[in-house]
């Protein structure tokens, strides 16, 4: 664990899928009950987990490996319609994530989330968790018409939540959450217990720190809002 070198974050914006919430139950499920429905045998769920970061398109990649551009849109158009039908059935809170979230709350600083997951999805799945009334923001992948890697959304997140970019920290599972951070000026911390597949290394994002379990991300971040010496 590394800590921020900047002490003066006034607001955390997480990633949701992988970062925030972990949702892997619900989404590779789906894919898997997918993929039998078409005749295909179903991925592991510790493979698909590990994919789910790169949203629907990267599941059914990983899932119909030999389909065309063509297929792959009419399987991401069930797969989306499936996935609205039981999009938080055994989706929680990472473990440990609910104290953070507290713990800002109770010294009101604003938390929100940027996501690439649709608005369609987010909304209902923050407000199944109790989480939509207690944000500060939440920026979907088409809220506006540029989204991460592109720190577009970043920069409409903290407008949002009233702080300046250089004054947020934003934590991600994935290189393009890093990449969007960076971009925008923001302090960034790589998720390590995310959607990280076998090939990728948190530690080449660029992240100005890496936080390998939940409990290292509340050090860090309670650390760099000053909640902690």
């Amino acid at each position: 664990m590394t800590l921020l070198r900047n002490r003066t974050h006034k607001a955390i914006l997480f990633d949701l899928d992988g970062t925030l919430v972990d949702t892997a139950p619900d989404m590779v499920g789906v894919l898997q009950a997918l993929q039998r429905d078409h005749g295909s045998s179903p991925v592991s769920y510790d493979l698909g987990r590990s994919h789910v970061s790169n949203g629907a398109v990267g599941l059914l990649r990983l899932g119909f490996p030999g389909a065309d551009e063509s297929a792959l849109e009419q399987l991401r158009l069930e797969y989306l319609d499936r996935y609205a039908q039981s999009i938080c059935e055994r989706s929680t809170l990472f473990g440990g994530l609910e104290w953070l979230l507290r713990q800002l709350e109770d010294a009101r600083i604003p938390w929100g989330v940027v996501t690439n997951k649709p608005e369609r999805l987010t909304i209902p799945l923050l407000e199944t968790l109790q989480l939509a009334d207690r944000i500060a923001c939440s920026v979907s992948g088409d809220t506006l018409t540029l989204r991460k890697p592109d720190p577009a959304p970043l920069f409409y997140a903290c407008e949002l939540a009233g702080v300046r970019p250089e004054e947020a920290i934003y934590v991600g599972d994935a290189s393009r959450d890093i990449e969007a951070g960076r971009a925008a000026g923001m302090g960034t911390v790589a998720a390590g217990y995310g959607y990280i597949t076998a090939d990728d290394d948190p530690g080449n994002w660029g992240a100005d720190s890496i936080a390998a379990d939940t409990k290292e991300l509340a050090q860090i971040v309670l650390k760099a809002v000053n909640l902690v010496s």
